[in-house]
C-alpha cells in the first residue's frame, strides 16, 4: 500500500467552515463529519480505516462500520453500541487521541457568534454518522470536490498531497507560516491583501471583508443550490439542469440551461447559464440564486433540451468565456449588446472620487475635444447637432470619460444613478433621454406645496 500524508488538523472553526462549504449554523455537523472522514482516511494507524489504494463507498462502509450496520438508504438505529454510528459528535471531537479540549473548542465556536450554547449542545449530542447512505455518498463527493480524494470509474483514490486549506496556528501542520485559503478567485489586488492579512496577528484579527449582501429571506435555498451545483460540477460530464425561476421582469419561468459558473456581483450570487432564458430571447442569462425555486438535473439525452445545448454539447463553454466577455464591456450582463458611453463629470467630483479608481478596462479619461469627436462619429444624424450644441457649451476643463458598456445592464444603471447630480450622460442618446426622464419623475417627489 502506498504511503499517504498524515492528517492531523484540528477541527477549528475556519477548517470546519471550509469543509462544510457554507454556514456552520446549518452545516456544523457536516463539517465535523468530514473532518472525521479525513481522520479515517489519512489518520495514523490507530484510527485509519484499513482500505486498499482504490476503494468504493461499499469498501469504506464495510471497513468503517460494524457488521450489523444497515446497508440500505435508511437512518441507522442504535443497533450496536460499538458501531461508529453510535458515537456522538462529542465522542468524535474530544476522544483522547485528538488532544482537543471541549471548553476551548466551544469557546472558539461561540466567539464567532454562529451558534448559541444550546445549539452547540444539540450538535454535540447528535450521533455523527447516523445518517443515510446517500448522505455518506455525498460526503465522498464533497471530499473529492475539495481535493481530498480522486474519483474515477466509481472508485476513489487517496491523494499524495493535501489541498490548501485554513489551518489553525497551533496546528501541527503549519509550514513556513502559511495558513491561508487559495484566493485566486478574488480581484488580484484584494487577493494580495487577503493573503497577507487574512490570519490573526498575535491572536487578534485585523482584516475584515464586509460586502453588501441583500439575500436574507431565501439564504437557505441559496446554500442548497450552491451545494447542488458543486455536486453537479463534480461529475463528468457536467449535466444540464432545469430551473424553476421567478424573474422580477418576466414572472415565473422554467429554463433549461448548462450551468457554467457562479458569480457574486453587486449584493447577490448569480448562476451563469447557457440555454433558454426568462425573456425567451438569447442563449445566456444570469440567474439570481435566491430567485431559483427548484433545480432538476437532466441528461444530455433529454428530448426537451433547447437547440443551443444540443448543438453545443460537445463544445460547452468554460467560465473563462464569461470572464473574457466581461473584459470587453462594462456590466455583468455579458450577453447584452455593447455600445459606447460618453460621460461628463464635475471636475472637483472627478478629482475626488473618479480619478485614480478602476471601473472597467475600457473606462478611459479623454479630452473635451476627443469627446466632441466621438459625438461627431457615433451620434446619429438626428441627435448629432443637439449633442454638439450641448457639449460645446460645457466647460473644457470638466472631466470626460468614455467606456464600452452593456446596454440595459442593471448594475451599470445603479452606478450611474449613484453619481448624480455630478454626472451627465452624453452618449448614447437613448440613455441620456432615459436619465432625463428619471430625474424629472424623481423631482416631482420634492416639489414643495403650500401644505408642506
Amino acid at each position: 500500500m502506498n504511503s499517504f500524508p498524515l492528517f492531523e488538523d484540528l477541527p477549528e472553526v475556519e477548517l470546519l467552515q471550509w469543509l462544510a462549504r457554507g454556514s456552520l449554523k446549518q452545516n456544523l455537523l457536516k463539517g465535523i463529519r468530514l473532518w472525521s472522514w479525513l481522520r479515517s482516511l489519512y489518520g495514523d494507524e490507530a484510527i485509519r480505516v484499513d482500505l486498499a489504494d482504490r476503494f468504493t463507498y461499499r469498501d469504506w462502509r464495510d471497513a468503517f462500520f460494524s457488521v450489523g450496520h444497515p446497508k440500505s438508504d435508511i437512518l441507522p438505529s442504535l443497533h450496536d453500541p460499538i458501531c461508529p454510528c453510535a458515537r456522538s459528535a462529542k465522542d468524535w471531537l474530544f476522544a483522547t487521541d485528538t488532544g482537543l479540549l471541549e471548553r476551548e473548542w466551544r469557546q472558539g465556536i461561540q466567539q464567532q457568534g454562529i451558534l448559541t450554547e444550546k445549539e452547540i449542545d444539540r450538535c454535540l449530542q447528535t450521533r455523527l454518522f447516523a445518517v443515510t447512505r446517500r448522505s455518506l455518498a455525498e460526503d465522498l463527493k464533497a471530499l473529492t470536490a475539495l481535493g481530498w480524494l480522486k474519483h474515477q470509474k466509481n472508485q476513489y483514490y487517496r491523494v499524495q498531497e493535501f489541498p490548501r486549506r485554513p489551518i489553525a496556528y497551533h496546528s501541527k501542520l503549519i509550514e513556513d507560516g502559511l495558513d491561508i485559503y487559495e484566493l485566486g478567485f478574488l480581484n488580484p489586488n484584494l487577493e494580495n491583501i487577503a493573503q497577507s492579512l487574512s490570519q490573526p496577528i498575535q491572536g487578534v484579527q485585523r482584516f475584515y471583508l464586509d460586502v453588501d449582501y441583500i439575500i436574507v429571506q431565501h439564504q437557505i435555498n441559496v446554500e442548497r443550490w450552491l451545494e447542488l451545483l458543486r455536486d453537479i460540477w463534480s461529475d463528468s460530464p457536467v449535466q444540464p439542469i432545469a430551473l424553476d425561476y421567478r424573474s422580477a421582469r418576466y414572472g415565473a419561468k422554467t429554463c433549461i440551461v448548462y450551468p457554467t459558473c457562479v458569480y457574486y456581483v453587486q449584493r447577490a450570487i448569480y448562476l451563469c447559464g447557457l440555454g433558454t432564458t426568462p425573456s425567451g430571447q438569447g442563449d445566456w442569462y444570469n440567474y439570481r440564486l435566491d430567485k431559483i425555486k427548484e433545480i432538476r438535473c437532466l441528461t444530455w439525452n433529454n428530448v426537451t433540451l433547447p437547440m443551443i445545448l444540443q448543438q453545443r454539447k460537445r463544445t460547452l463553454p468554460q467560465p473563462h468565456y464569461i470572464r473574457d466577455r466581461l473584459d470587453l464591456a462594462w456590466g455583468f450582463d455579458f450577453y447584452l449588446p455593447a455600445t459606447l458611453m460618453l460621460l461628463r463629470f464635475d471636475r472637483s467630483f472627478s478629482d475626488r472620487y473618479i480619478q485614480g479608481t478602476f471601473r472597467h478596462k475600457t473606462f478611459t479619461a479623454i479630452s473635451h475635444n476627443k469627446a466632441i469627436e466621438l459625438i461627431e462619429t457615433h451620434a446619429n444624424s438626428t441627435d448629432r447637432l443637439k449633442l454638439l450644441q450641448v457639449i460645446k457649451a460645457r466647460c473644457p476643463d470638466d472631466a470626460y470619460y468614455k467606456v464600452c458598456y452593456r446596454q440595459g445592464d442593471t448594475n451599470v444603471g445603479l452606478r450611474l444613478r449613484s453619481w448624480r447630480p455630478h454626472i451627465e450622460v452624453l452618449l448614447p442618446w437613448q440613455l441620456r433621454q432615459k436619465t432625463i426622464a428619471e430625474m424629472q419623475a424623481e423631482a416631482q417627489f420634492y416639489q414643495v406645496t403650500d401644505d408642506e
